[in-house]
């Protein structure tokens, strides 16, 4: 669902790389993705990539222009897997009310964060311009999705506007953030108010009365 937005928008490498150096590709992104994870965003550069990959500096533009490349490709890895999460939560559990949509999204997310620190890395402390786009067209693939979902389901209205569910995913991006500042892996108390928060707002446009947790 969101692979063909976001090749569009990416920044292309070199046809050469189509033809030969798949594997130097896979252990380029590999490297920067250990280094991320180990040393954080800053330690990651192209030079350190390299070094870490046991490829030449020099070598490394052959694949690559920039450092911003390299995280693009990475990122873009790291969306592939989620949205599949994403919507294989969806489709596998019986989900018959807003909290349970809510925490359908929520789980995949907290899970793949907590077992990818690079991905925090370049999801909040390296969001360049190429990633802020990037980010920016998998949450309104993420969002219309669970816009569709929902309104399939008969848990909101179904002349609610898109565009009610694009801002929950500007809130639950801004208060994953939060979490993840909070603690390496994810404060949990945010994490529950994430969901109240976002599940409280999502039933003012509900089709009936919200089931109520005990």
């Amino acid at each position: 669902m969101f692979e063909k937005e976001s090749l569009r928008k990416a920044p292309t490498r070199p046809a050469v790389v189509q033809r030969r150096g798949v594997e130097r590709v896979q252990a380029i992104l590999n490297a920067a993705e250990t280094l991320l994870g180990e040393d954080g965003y800053e330690a990651a550069t192209l030079k350190a990539i390299g070094e870490r990959a046991g490829i030449p500096t020099a070598s490394l533009y052959h694949y690559f222009a920039d450092r911003h490349q390299v995280e693009a490709e990475l990122v873009q890895r790291h969306l592939r897997e989620l949205d599949a999460r994403v919507v294989a939560a969806l489709e596998n559990r019986n989900l018959r009310t807003l909290r349970d949509a809510i925490d359908a999204v929520i789980d995949p997310y907290l899970a793949y964060f907590r077992e990818h620190p690079d991905f925090i890395q370049l999801w909040f402390a390296g969001r360049n311009p190429t990633l802020g786009e990037l980010a920016r067209a998998f949450d309104d693939s993420q969002a219309n999705q669970l816009w569709r979902f929902l309104i399939d389901q008969n848990l909101i209205l179904a002349d609610t506007p898109e565009f009610v569910v694009q801002l929950a995913f500007e809130v639950g991006n801004r208060l994953f953030d939060v979490a993840f500042r909070r603690s390496p892996t994810g404060d949990d108390t945010t994490i529950d108010e994430a969901r109240r928060l976002l599940t409280a707002y999502l039933e003012t446009y509900a089709t009936r009365s919200p089931k109520r947790r005990k």
